[in-house]
């Protein structure tokens, strides 16, 4: 599949990692400016077409990688007033590595396949280093023919790579996982916080964690800044977790699903945002606390 050509959107931390690494495999690339993108000298030397409109990009594209926040921006590109719909190629698949609601997924997979594309949503777990090496995790909701043609494309820039079931089952376990992920790691700077004020040795805090049912994915990303004060490889915002602990109550809503919990660890997230500090990274929560 090297000989279809990629254009990708959103040259992001993981943007630019999955740009790298599919370049890398010897597949002609190319992405949209943006102001949001990291340096792109790398991607351009070695060959990726920068291009300046979505119709460009998706005119030249027989794949189209969008690494973007969420459903707004999604929905935007695809269906704004110079959205990729009214540019793209017969047969031109969309693969949407960002994290989003279900429904709108399935509502913007029905639009392109009504503009003769397809559609495959492929939402991430890991972060930027993992990207940048090509070991991500992907989620994947295709159909089973689409999720085979198109998984050499995705093994290049991820290492485990799971295909949940039809379009939209990919951000349903996407959301799911964050939801378990973040959830855990609000409860851990919590307990974090009032371990501190009760004046419990951080180290030992952790030490006792560790050796017990506390021990965990979570526990080891945020052991830097319980015991010294380093975020470590967590660089994740607290802005993008209060927004995708919103998407994971969205999407309870829209299934009549139990969201108790979700909704306190939500309310304790965007009222960091409210506060000013959505820029902060999750183990900096400790802190606020």
């Amino acid at each position: 599949m090297t000989n279809k050509s990629v254009g990708i959107i959103g040259i992001g931390l993981m943007g630019h990692g999955i740009a790298t690494n599919i370049q890398r495999h010897g597949w002609s690339i190319g992405f949209l400016e943006h102001d949001g993108n990291q340096p792109t000298e790398n991607l351009t030397d070695n060959g990726a077409i920068a291009y300046q409109s979505l119709a460009q990009l998706a005119q030249a594209s027989d794949i189209v990688i969008l690494c973007v926040t969420g459903s707004p921006e999604v929905e935007k590109i695809l269906t704004g007033a110079e959205g990729l719909l009214q540019h793209i190629r017969e047969e031109t698949v969309i693969i949407d590595c960002s994290t989003a609601i279900p429904a709108s997924t399935i509502a913007m997979a029905a639009l392109v396949e009504n503009a003769g594309g397809k559609f495959i949503d492929a939402p991430m777990t890991r972060t930027p280093k993992e990207a940048s090496v090509g070991r991500l995790n992907l989620i994947v909701g295709a159909t089973p023919e689409l999720f085979r043609q198109h998984l050499p494309l995705l093994e290049t820039f991820a290492e485990n790579i799971v295909h949940a079931g039809d379009v939209g089952s990919g951000h349903t376990l996407k959301l799911l996982h964050n939801y378990v992920s973040l959830g855990f790691s609000t409860v851990l700077a919590e307990a974090t916080a009032t371990a501190k004020k009760s004046g419990v040795d951080p180290a030992v805090f952790h030490d006792v964690l560790a050796k017990g049912g506390g021990s965990s994915v979570v526990l080891d990303r945020m052991e830097p800044f319980i015991v010294n004060g380093e975020v470590g490889n967590f660089a994740f915002t607290l802005a993008n977790s209060a927004k995708d602990l919103g998407y994971y109550t969205q999407m309870c809503l829209d299934l009549n699903a139990t969201a108790t919990v979700a909704e306190s660890i939500n309310n304790t997230l965007e009222k960091q945002v409210d506060e000013g500090n959505g820029k902060a990274f999750v183990p900096q929560l400790i802190n606020f606390l």
